[in-house]
């Protein structure tokens, strides 16, 4: 069978491209300069799949930053829809770490906070306790950081360490 020189040229240059498509890996789109806390979700979800360890350390820094962010927010959702082979598991895990740490954080600060209501108050913690209508084992917790008073209760807190500061000064000032 003779094939017209134009068919030939055809069938060379097609098996041609598809050889050298098949041997020469794709090219990777360009790793976007700009802060990952301005990347679009589809560059995330890109990212997570496709990239290297480089970037992925580039979306852990921008989760650590910030743990309840944009970003965060974003790699939850590719989380959700699409599970990257490899790197899911990871960020999943970088996600409830960071957050369990800056709740942490925040409980210990808070905790600081009602000490130092405490202290003002000049009240024993019992007593404390007591005018603000907590258990004392309850408000120990407060004070250890174990757990965080609503925010009400932080409001009851600094009226009462305020009204006992203020008669403190008042005593102090009239002597």
């Amino acid at each position: 069978m003779t094939l017209a020189p134009e068919v030939r040229d055809t069938r060379r240059n097609g098996a041609s491209a598809g050889v050298s498509a098949r041997t020469r890996p794709a090219p990777r789109p360009p790793v976007d300069d700009r802060p990952v806390e301005f990347w679009p979700t589809a560059a995330i979800r890109a990212a997570l799949e496709k990239d290297d360890l480089a970037v992925w350390q580039r979306i852990v820094t921008a989760i650590k930053r910030d743990p309840y962010g944009r970003t965060a927010r974003q790699v939850e959702e590719v989380l959700e829809t699409a599970r990257p082979y490899g790197v899911s598991k990871a960020m999943a895990e970088v996600l409830t770490r960071t957050r369990d740490h800056l709740e942490a954080s925040e409980r210990a600060e808070v905790a600081r906070h009602v000490r130092l209501l405490l202290d003002r108050s000049g009240l024993a913690p019992q007593e404390f306790a007591s005018r603000i209508g907590v258990p004392s084992d309850e408000f120990s917790s407060y004070l250890s950081g174990k757990k965080s008073p609503a925010a009400s209760l932080m409001i009851r807190m600094r009226r009462l360490s305020d009204r006992f500061a203020k008669m403190h000064a008042q005593r102090g000032g009239g002597q």
